[in-house]
């Protein structure tokens, strides 16, 4: 993976011993956007990656900068960085290639358009995205549930935050039959991870929630095995949140954000939840179980009753690799979006669209909650076979006790998006971090 280091020069000279000119067409001048442009530097990037380069340079100029609202310095760097990104962990490589890559950019700036704090800004959102791809694309038997936890620690201690992992017995002291139900078949512990930061001047608190799955074989509704290793990615929603912590901890966002992560695999062993089980959730509403394998919706239900209670927020976004469903509906370049807030949705949506994380919000009309009303209990955790992604956010919804709360279903856009020009060849995205960390610096009180 490139390690890139940043300068800024208000000169340009020296262009007639440049060795080597890399062209990336945009399109036409009035369709430019800062995603058109981010997209074009993710090109370069995987470009120049391929290189043995050691310095690049990119020069700013008033025709590209007047095509993005967001500074353009921050776009051209967090492309170069994301398009850059490789996951090279687990092969051999030979000679230098084994090293992990520098490479200095220069960004010439004679107009003054931008700034190193933008430039430094780019970089640190695109390390928090390229994180969240690592942790994405590292297989199950190195990355449990304990190895989230220790992520956690990690980013509470680099950036003075606290990190509470509660274990098992203290969540079944808390009533949460849901998670736990999840986690019987496996022998790696549950965790719940909650990680704070906190703002002196903050009025407000968020909680960022992501399903973090280690690996999902569908436990007793066991998946079919084509495609079954890519079960490693349904805990992208937890690399997210891990990797939107990491940047917020840099940037400093005057708002309080509470992060939690209801982290287990979902294994077919002997002691295995079962279809037609009922558990009692966190909130006290009891749950059968008609199918393990949608398990997801059963942990950010107890993860979401937990932080609404306990932390009070004034808003709740989960991110969660919930239903193949999704895909059907939008294919692997949006991500779904399920609302009891029309005011908090328009600000997710406006974030997506500055960070390239797009969102489509999709109905939630009461009648679609009919088919998961229980048969033997309160609620079922299936509906009856069609729209999936809808009747799963609104599963989650009986657990934010009216808080305005935004679910985004990311199964289609967390891994292997094809087409775009800053995203890997194939394995995790990093969907998410981008948009969150948007969503929070340029938060407004609700209305």
């Amino acid at each position: 993976m490139c390690s890139w280091q940043i300068n800024l020069s208000q000169k340009f000279s020296g262009y007639e011993k440049i060795p080597q000119l890399l062209a990336i067409g945009v399109g036409k001048k009035d369709e430019l956007d800062a995603e058109t442009i981010r997209r074009a530097a993710g090109k370069a990037g995987k470009m120049l990656a391929a290189l043995n380069a050691n310095t690049v340079g990119f020069l700013l100029t008033p025709l590209l900068n007047k095509a993005t609202e967001t500074d353009l310095g921050q776009v051209l760097v967090e492309g170069l960085t994301l398009g850059a990104y490789e996951f090279n962990a687990y092969k051999k490589l030979e000679g230098n290639k084994a090293k992990a890559k520098s490479i200095k950019i220069i960004c010439c700036d004679p107009e003054k358009l931008t700034s190193l704090k933008v430039l430094k800004i780019g970089k640190i959102r695109a390390d928090g995205t390229n994180m969240a791809r690592t942790l994405g694309n590292t297989p199950a038997n190195d990355l449990k549930p304990k190895d989230l936890a220790e992520e956690a620690k990690k980013i509470a201690k680099q950036h003075k935050m606290e990190c509470t992992v509660l274990e098992e017995k203290d969540m079944k002291k808390l009533g949460m039959g849901m998670l736990l139900g999840v986690s019987q078949g496996s022998r790696e512990p549950a965790k719940l991870i909650i990680l704070e930061y906190s703002h002196q001047k903050a009025t407000q608190t968020v909680a960022l929630v992501g399903k973090g799955v280690t690996f999902d074989s569908g436990g007793i509704s066991l998946k079919p095995g084509k495609n079954m290793d890519e079960m490693k990615f349904d805990m992208c929603g937890a690399a997210a949140v891990l990797g939107t912590m990491k940047v917020i901890g840099q940037l400093n966002p005057k708002l309080n954000i509470i992060a939690v992560i209801p982290t287990t695999e979902n294994l077919p062993g002997g002691e295995a939840q079962r279809p037609g089980d009922i558990v009692t959730a966190h909130n006290g509403k009891r749950v059968e179980i008609l199918n393990t394998d949608a398990e997801g919706r059963l942990i950010l239900g107890d993860a979401l009753s937990y932080v609404v209670k306990e932390f009070k927020p004034d808003a709740v976004i989960d991110l969660a690799t919930l239903t193949g469903a999704v895909i059907t509906a939008l294919g692997h370049l949006t991500t779904g979006a399920i609302t009891n807030n029309d005011d908090l949705m328009e600000q997710v949506r406006k974030a997506g669209i500055n960070s390239g994380d797009r969102v489509w919000q999709l109905p939630s009309f009461p009648e679609y909650g009919e088919s998961i009303k229980g048969k033997y209990a309160d609620l079922q955790n299936i509906g009856g076979g069609d729209s999936g992604t809808i009747v799963g956010g609104l599963f989650l919804e009986h657990f934010i006790d009216e808080t305005p709360w935004v679910h985004l279903d990311i199964a289609g856009t967390s891994w292997n998006v094809k087409h775009v020009g800053y995203q890997p060849n194939s394995g995790a995205t990093g969907v998410g971090v981008r948009l969150l960390v948007d969503l929070v610096q340029n938060w407004k009180t609700l209305k």
